[in-house]
């Protein structure tokens, strides 16, 4: 594991069986670090801990938390208060079920932990990460870390069975958007040309292929700025008119590039995509205006995989 630091150790438990592991935390920030100055003059900025109305400072050790109760009543807890919670102690990741992979929606994924075998033989973990990729399955398990309960989700990522937190149901906000009342009219032919254009961008996922463009562009400004040049050269302004001519209609957008890509439509397929947008169609229209410029340029200079690429370029997973 090289320079990986395990954060905590415990047994992985089901039935009678003990798996005893190591636990990573899988994922680190490749954000440029900085810190905050005064704008004038580049004086470093420092945050101290000082009692209100006061320049006093207390020391972290006597820093507590003060809570709400449910009427407005402010109570204090101690960290030996939180410490006295009845929370599991034990060091043991608690495996309650199985359930099918396709059942856990990734909006419940939080944060990803790796787990290594601790024992001297890897056998029992082997096993156990085998059985569950035979089963496409995922263990529900709780834990406790940093004296907080956790519900995650076990699977296994290139062999390593990886500890997924979970965020409970509450954390999870519903959707609970208007546009999910109203009777939507999608006609057979539109909803056949949105997946033609779908099926001509089909790929296989390959996160090396994306980059994330904003470190790349601030490392190009933090080089500029320290040689006194200018980064990135103001273009010349283009009349781009109104922001209801900016978002093109979705279907003729759809007809302009499945033809791009060589797609063909049925007569059908054309008369829907005259201009006809409608108030239905503006949750539609919404969404497919973050991508229509990408796709637009990608169509322009056959560059369908970079283009997009770039435009939604932001990390890893989960």
């Amino acid at each position: 594991m090289g320079a990986m630091r395990s954060i905590w150790k415990g047994d992985l438990s089901f039935g009678l069986v003990n798996v005893p592991v190591k636990v990573y935390s899988a994922t680190e920030s490749h954000d440029r670090k900085s810190y905050q100055v005064d704008s004038k003059d580049g004086t470093r900025i420092r945050y101290r801990r000082v009692r209100e109305g006061t320049d006093t400072e207390v020391e972290y050790a006597d820093i507590a938390n003060a809570y709400e109760t449910d009427s407005g009543e402010t109570v204090i807890l101690t960290k030996e208060d939180l410490a006295s919670l009845p929370v599991q102690k034990s060091p043991e990741i608690s495996i309650l079920e199985f359930v099918p992979t396709e059942q856990v929606d990734p909006i419940y994924f939080d944060k990803p932990y790796y787990l290594e075998p601790s024992s001297k033989s890897p056998k029992a973990y082997v096993l156990l990460a085998r059985a569950l990729e035979k089963t496409d399955r995922l263990a529900i398990a709780n834990f406790t870390l940093r004296n907080r309960t956790r519900l995650a989700a076990l699977r296994v990522v290139d062999g390593v069975m990886t500890l997924q937190t979970l965020l409970w149901p509450d954390e999870v906000r519903a959707a609970d958007f208007g546009f999910l009342d109203e009777d939507t009219e999608i006609r057979p032919q539109e909803l056949e040309m949105a997946a033609s254009l779908i099926e001509t961008m089909a790929s296989d996922f390959d996160p090396s292929e994306f980059e994330d463009t904003y470190q790349d562009e601030l490392s190009k400004l933090v080089s500029a700025k320290a040689e006194g040049s200018e980064a990135f050269p103001e273009p010349d302004a283009e009349d781009t008119g109104d922001e209801d001519s900016e978002v093109a209609d979705l279907l003729a957008a759809l007809r302009a590039s499945v033809k791009d890509r060589g797609g063909s439509e049925s007569s059908d397929a054309e008369k829907s995509t005259e201009t006809k947008s409608t108030a239905k169609k503006a949750p539609a229209t919404k969404a497919a205006a973050k991508k229509a410029p990408a796709k637009k340029s990608a169509a322009k200079k056959s560059t369908a995989k970079k283009a997009p690429a770039k435009k939604s370029a932001a990390k890893k997973s989960a």
